[in-house]
């Protein structure tokens, strides 16, 4: 049944009835307190222009089983939830919610009794949020994680609970007024239970600023998390993301996505903000526009744990002093770049598992345990900045590498290839040239194959010590 909401009392009124109904919002009704969307309810708009339902004081919509919310305009204030969950019960049905402006946080956390969930949600637009003050925060890799303005995350850690979700054309934030604390955050208890389980997920324009004080090495933030837990199939960012603050990652996973597309440009302003990071399991991954970070110490894609089966960038580009272009530390597939990788800094502090130290803004660097079955490179690594390396093989290995371009070191005292710390590759036709450096330089390293090895350096062609 369907009841006509004009005025708060009608909706009290209505919220107090035994049986389900569908409330259809007329007008705009400012609620001095949340409300609590009984079991089977459901909550709509008649359009969202005025159909508005704005909350004064206090948190919003309060979910319990079974719920729709659709069409409508809802507004709390920006530290305050706007639709959560207020129920525990083993199973919660259905949760759709659709064709949302809202400024607040959408925040689907299950807790220790329920074990059934599904979501679905699409065309949700949160306007702004602040997702800071809660306490349930994913800890793993030295660091804390701020909840995001849309999250949805299965706090209880029985291995049979279970989230299904599905989450279709998510915005958040504003370009120049993003929200704060995380973007997207979607994560289960930990790796033996709790699940958030996704066979879609797609999302709009995505703004966000962690308001991380600097220096502050664990606690971070994304414009897209994926946290342990969280197994999606398929993951498409159809805009941008971008980032503006200390630590504020942009796109970060600890689970696992199979097939993960990014569309737009995916940008990170802020200090050790990372374009791309993963500690998960990723079977392909592609970005079919540039990765650019500016702040000191953000990097473009790193893989510190798990692996990733492929990965394809348009191009990545930092600025930033301790900014890496690319760092793998663990055995990964492929990787390939359409066109160049270019980092501009030199020397300077980077966030790496919650402790900040001091990096080289090389180009691309392979550490001991990292591994790279085949690289294919179609432009050039190019490095700016005093000090750095170009392509960096330090203690990891390249298996097969193809450099189209050339790998190009401009800075002073700046090696093109080192080959280091027991690492290993080829340099099969890799032409290699520093203006104010060694070209190529190789201490303690294996060189498979220099059939075609071009070197021109400043202070040596191919020097090996």
């Amino acid at each position: 049944m369907k009841a006509k909401i004009n005025s708060l009392e009608e909706l009290i009124a209505a919220l107090d009835q035994d049986t389900p109904l569908n409330l259809e919002i007329q007008t705009s009704i400012l609620c001095p307190y949340g409300i609590v969307l009984p079991v089977g309810f459901s909550l709509s708009g008649l359009d969202r222009e005025r159909s508005i339902l704005s909350f004064s004081n206090s948190d919003g919509i309060a979910l319990t089983a079974n719920n729709e919310i659709s069409n409508l305009n809802i507004q709390t204030k920006p530290g305050n939830r706007a639709i959560y969950l207020l129920s525990n019960q083993a199973d919660l049905g259905t949760f759709s919610l659709s064709n949302l402006s809202i400024t607040g946080q959408v925040q689907i956390l299950t807790r220790s009794g329920t074990l059934q969930t599904k979501l679905i949600a699409e065309n949700i637009d949160i306007v702004g949020c602040d997702a800071r003050c809660y306490s349930e925060q994913p800890q793993k890799y030295g660091v804390n994680v701020y909840q995001g303005a849309f999250t949805v995350y299965n706090y209880n850690s029985q291995p049979d609970s279970v989230i299904q979700a599905t989450l279709t054309n998510i915005s958040i934030g504003r370009k120049g007024a993003p929200v704060i604390g995380s973007g997207l955050f979607i994560g289960g208890f930990g790796d033996n239970g709790g699940w958030v389980l996704a066979e879609q997920v797609s999302t709009a324009d995505i703004y966000s600023n962690g308001m991380i004080p600097y220096g502050q090495p664990n606690l971070i933030t994304a414009a897209v998390f994926i946290g342990n837990g969280a197994k999606i199939k398929k993951l498409h960012n159809k805009g941008v993301a971008t980032t503006y603050g200390v630590n504020d990652m942009v796109l970060d996973t600890w689970g696992q996505v199979d097939r993960w597309l990014a569309e737009k440009p995916i940008t990170s302003y802020g200090p050790s903000g990372i374009g791309f990071v993963n500690f998960g399991i990723v079977d392909s991954f592609e970005a079919k526009d540039k990765i650019e970070t500016f702040g000191l110490g953000a990097r473009g894609f790193n893989q510190y744990d798990g692996t990733i089966n492929q990965a394809v960038f348009h191009s990545i580009e930092t600025h930033g002093n301790g900014s890496i272009g690319i760092q793998v530390s663990k055995p990964i597939g492929s990787i390939s770049i359409k066109n160049d990788l270019i980092t501009h800094g030199a020397v300077g502090q980077s966030l790496v598992k919650g402790v900040l130290l001091s990096l080289p803004a090389d180009g691309l660097s392979v550490k001991p345990n990292g591994e790279i079955k085949q690289l294919n490179i179609a432009g050039s690594i190019i490095t700016y900045g005093s000090g750095v390396h170009s392509l960096n093989i330090e203690g990891g290995k390249v298996n097969e590498l193809a450099i189209k371009g050339e790998v190009i070191a401009e800075g002073k005292n700046a090696v093109a290839v080192s080959v280091t710390q027991q690492g290993k590759t080829s340099l099969n036709q890799v032409r290699a040239i520093s203006r104010q450096g060694i070209a190529v330089l190789i201490e303690k390293g294996v060189v498979t194959d220099r059939t075609d090895l071009q070197a021109r350096g400043d202070k040596g062609d191919i020097v090996e010590e």
